[in-house]
C-alpha cells in the first residue's frame, strides 16, 4: 500500500528530506498536495486540529499518522529496512538527522528572526544581523560537526558501507545552504572535503537519478526554508 504523503505542493522545504528517502528506497507514496492541491492539505490538517500531526510533513498509512521530519525518517528506515541495520547505527543516524533539522531551523530563522507571521521585509534589519552570526559562527560549527561525523565510521557513509536517510538529508542540507548562501559556502566548503564528497555521491546514486531529473524534485524558491537574499550573503 502506498503512503499518503502530505506537504505543501510548491516548495521543497522540510518535506524534501522525506521525499528523498521515499524515492531512494523505492517506497510507494502519493504526494497528496501536489496531486490534489494545497487546499486538500489544509482540509486534511483541519482533521488533525486535535492531533496527531501538528504540521506537515506527515505520512498517513494503515490508519496511522507519522509526523515530524526526523521521526518520519526513523520510522521509514525501521519499517522498510532502508539503511544500515543494528541498534547502534540506527540511533547514531537519528542523532545526526536531528542535528540536521536543528540547522534547518536556524537557516530558516536567519530570514525570519522575529517569526513567520511577519514578512521578510518587515524584519530585514534583524535578518541582516542574524545572517552575520549565522555565516560567521553557526555554519562553520555545524559543518565541522558533520565533517567529523563522516569520519566516525570507516567507509564513505555516516554508518560505514551503506547510505542512509541521514546521508540523503546532508545532501539536501548542503544543496540548500549553497542556494541560500552561495558566497559563504564557496568559501567554506573546501575545508569540508568529506561533506562535499558526500553531497556528490548522493547526487550520483542510481536510486535517485530518475527523481533528481524529474519535476518531482522541486527547486528552491523564495517561499522555502532556504532562501537566497543577496544582502544576507557574504564570503
Amino acid at each position: 500500500m502506498a503512503y499518503d504523503f502530505w506537504y505543501w505542493s510548491t516548495i521543497a522545504g522540510r518535506g524534501e528530506f522525506v521525499r528523498l528517502t521515499l524515492e531512494a528506497c523505492g517506497i510507494p507514496y502519493r504526494d497528496r498536495a501536489r496531486a490534489d492541491g494545497d487546499e486538500a492539505l489544509m482540509a486534511d490538517m483541519e482533521r488533525h486540529d486535535a492531533g496527531p500531526a501538528f504540521a506537515p510533513p506527515y505520512l498517513v498509512t494503515d490508519g496511522r499518522t507519522v509526523a515530524q521530519t526526523a521521526n518520519i525518517l526513523f520510522y521509514l528506515a525501521e519499517r522498510h529496512e532502508c539503511g544500515p541495520a543494528g541498534l547502534k547505527p540506527r540511533y547514531w543516524l537519528a542523532q545526526v538527522q536531528l542535528t540536521v533539522m536543528d540547522m534547518v531551523a536556524e537557516a530558516h530563522d536567519v530570514h525570519h528572526p522575529l517569526g513567520p507571521d511577519l514578512y521578510y521585509e518587515e524584519q530585514k534589519a534583524e535578518a541582516l544581523r542574524a545572517a552575520h552570526g549565522f555565516r560567521a559562527h553557526r555554519i562553520p560549527k555545524f559543518l565541522t560537526y558533520f565533517e567529523h561525523a563522516l569520519s566516525a565510521e570507516p567507509g564513505e557513509w555516516l554508518a560505514a558501507q551503506r547510505w542512509s536517510h541521514a546521508d540523503l538529508s546532508l545532501f539536501h542540507l548542503v544543496a540548500g545552504l549553497r542556494y541560500a548562501f552561495p558566497l559563504r559556502m564557496a568559501t567554506l566548503m573546501p575545508s569540508f572535503p568529506r561533506l562535499s564528497d558526500l553531497h556528490d555521491r548522493v547526487a550520483a546514486l542510481p536510486e535517485l537519478q530518475d527523481y533528481l531529473a524529474s519535476d518531482r524534485r522541486l527547486p528552491f524558491t523564495q517561499e522555502d526554508v532556504f532562501r537566497h537574499y543577496p544582502e544576507l550573503d557574504a564570503a
